[in-house]
């Protein structure tokens, strides 16, 4: 159907702390031409100014589900004015001790405009059908889960 291309250019460098170590930092560029300066988190000797991996997996998690929703939301009739989400992933240990990101949770709250508001079991439907329809969602194993704030 498509494809998504993130070209990663990792140079040596020398760790601005540990001088015993190597920088984690590096770029991802996008196939849109987006340049993203990546590190590893800094638990693990990154750079904490940097995006992680974890918070790339964490915000295109809770991006694909916002996308998905207002598609719901226009399809049944409905404006937003504004969605903002406040996501967190749960980095811990499997039952084979290897550390995977096992649960997402998401925080949406949603202002809507216009003259039709929907109920709060029409917004938790709404939820449900982008939560079964984001790819990014379907395509990793950690549990995710939607907490809806109340909207605005």
């Amino acid at each position: 159907m498509s494809t998504h291309v993130a070209l990663l250019d990792w140079r040596r460098a020398a760790h601005p702390i540990d001088t015993s170590t190597y920088s984690r930092n590096h770029i991802v560029t996008l196939n849109g031409g987006q340049a993203l300066a990546v590190s590893a988190p800094a638990a693990f000797g990154g750079d904490p100014v940097c995006a992680d991996p974890e918070q790339l997996l964490v915000g295109a998690v809770s991006s694909c589900h916002m996308l998905v929703f207002l598609a719901v939301a226009e399809q049944e009739g409905f404006t937003i004015e504004a969605y903002e989400d406040c996501a967190i992933g749960h980095l811990e240990k499997n039952s084979a001790g290897k550390l995977v990101v096992s649960r997402i949770e998401l925080h949406p709250a949603i202002r809507f405009g216009g003259d039709e508001r929907p109920s709060a079991a029409a917004i938790d439907r709404m939820h449900a059908a982008a939560h079964t329809n984001c790819f990014i969602g379907n395509s990793v194993t950690a549990d995710v889960v939607v907490r809806a704030r109340p909207g605005r």
